[in-house]
C-alpha cells in the first residue's frame, strides 16, 4: 500500500546545544485518504464529538478543520511547527477518530493497516523526528493482536493509540474480550495512548462544547477506573497506559476511590490492593493548563509519570508547552520534557523506573 515502511534504527539521545531532549507525547495526524475511503459512510453519526454537539459546536468545529487542515497532514509544516515550539521528536498518533471501531472488523483492519502504514512511512523518512504509534480494530481481539504486532515487528511502531471505549462498551468489558491485546502489548513492551472522542453517553453535553471540555477527560476517567476496578492494571502490572489530558478527573481525585475499596465490599470484587497502586502505574501528559494542577500531577505521581503533550494541532492544545514546563525543578523538567517519553518509546535512552511500594 505504501512504500518506505520499514522500521526506523534505534536513535541516539538528541540535544539541541545544552539543553536535552524534548518528546511530545500527546500528537495527530489524519490520514486523508484513508478518511476519503469512509466517507460515504458518515462517520460522524458513530462519533460521540460530533453526534452531541450542538450547531454552533458543529460550525466552530468545521471552521477548526479547514483552518487547521494543513497542521493535520502537511509534515513540512508540522516541522516548522516543531522548530517554534520547541520539540525535537513527535510519537505521531492517527487522529482519534480514526479507529474506525464502527466499522465491519475486516474492514476496520483494513483501514487501521492503511493508517499504520502512513505513519511509519512519515517516520521512515523522518527518523530524527518522529516516532509513529499506531491504532489496531478492537472490534475484534482477534485482528487487533494481529495487527499490533505488525505494527510493532513489522513496521517499527512504539505502541498503539486506543480509545477508552469500544462501541460503548469499556475495554475490560467481558463481552470485548481484549485480554489476549493486554497481554501482548505487555509483551512486546509498547505503549497504549488512551485518548478519547467525547464522553459515550454525552446527552447532558451537547451546549458549550462541553463534550469536549468536561466529556473528554471524563470518558478518559471512566475507562481507567474500569481499567482499575476491572483489574486490568492488576493482572499486566507491566502494561504501560498513558492518559492524556492531565489523566482526566481520576488523577486528582483519586482518594475517593480509595476510600470507597476501604468502606465497600462492592469495591472490593476484583481488587487486591487499593485502587490508588493500579493508578500509579498509568503515565499523564502535562495538558492541565495550570502549573498548580501540573506541580500536583508530578508530587503525587511522580517526575517519571508525566509527559510533555501539545494536542497538536487541535485548539484545545497548548502552543508553548516548553515554556509552560520550565518552571519545574532542572531534574524533573528533564524527565518530563522528554526523558520519560524517550524511555518509554525506546528512543536511544536508558532510565531506570522508579519502583513503587
Amino acid at each position: 500500500m505504501f512504500l518506505d515502511c520499514a522500521p526506523a534504527r534505534e536513535r541516539s539521545v538528541v540535544k539541541k546545544g545544552n539543553r536535552s531532549l524534548r518528546v511530545d507525547i500527546h500528537c495527530h495526524y489524519l490520514n486523508a485518504e484513508v478518511a476519503a475511503r469512509v466517507a460515504h459512510f458518515n462517520p460522524g453519526q458513530y462519533e460521540p464529538s460530533v453526534r452531541y454537539a450542538n450547531a454552533l459546536t458543529r460550525e466552530v468545529n468545521v471552521r477548526q478543520m479547514k483552518e487547521r487542515a494543513a497542521k493535520l497532514t502537511d509534515i513540512a509544516l508540522r516541522l516548522k511547527d516543531m522548530d517554534r515550539m520547541g520539540i525535537d521528536i513527535q510519537a505521531v498518533s492517527p487522529a482519534p477518530n480514526q479507529t474506525y471501531y464502527w466499522t465491519d472488523p475486516g474492514v476496520g483492519a483494513e483501514l487501521a493497516r492503511g493508517v499504520n502504514e502512513r505513519i511509519a512511512q512519515i517516520v521512515a523518512q523522518h527518523p530524527d523526528r518522529f516516532v509513529g504509534l499506531g491504532t489496531v480494530p478492537l472490534q475484534s481481539v482477534d485482528l487487533a493482536v494481529q495487527e499490533l504486532t505488525h505494527c510493532v515487528k513489522t513496521l517499527g511502531l512504539r505502541g498503539v493509540e486506543v480509545n477508552p471505549s469500544v462501541n460503548g462498551l469499556d475495554l475490560s468489558d467481558k463481552q470485548l474480550n481484549l485480554e489476549r491485546f493486554f497481554a501482548k502489548v505487555q509483551a512486546l513492551d509498547v505503549l497504549i495512548f488512551m485518548h478519547p472522542i467525547g464522553f459515550t453517553q454525552g446527552e447532558r453535553l451537547m451546549d458549550h462544547y462541553f463534550n469536549n471540555v468536561i466529556g473528554n477527560p471524563l470518558e478518559t476517567t471512566v475507562a481507567a477506573s474500569h481499567l482499575i476496578f476491572d483489574g486490568v492494571m492488576e493482572r499486566y502490572p507491566r502494561l504501560k497506559v498513558v492518559l492524556p489530558h492531565g489523566g482526566g478527573y481520576l488523577a486528582h481525585y483519586w482518594a475517593r476511590m480509595d476510600h470507597a475499596w476501604r468502606a465497600r465490599p462492592d469495591c472490593r470484587t476484583v481488587l487486591k490492593r487499593k485502587p490508588s497502586h493500579s493508578l500509579e502505574q498509568f503515565y499523564f501528559d502535562s495538558i492541565t493548563f495550570d502549573r498548580g494542577m501540573l506541580r500536583q500531577l508530578v508530587e503525587r505521581f511522580g517526575a517519571d509519570h508525566v509527559l510533555l503533550g501539545t494536542d497538536y494541532p487541535y485548539d484545545m492544545g497548548m502552543e508553548h508547552p516548553v515554556e509552560f514546563t520550565d518552571f519545574l525543578p532542572a531534574a524533573q523538567k528533564k524527565k518530563i520534557q522528554g526523558g520519560n517519553a524517550a524511555r518509554l518509546l525506546k528512543i536511544g535512552y536508558n532510565e531506570p523506573t522508579r519502583r513503587r511500594s
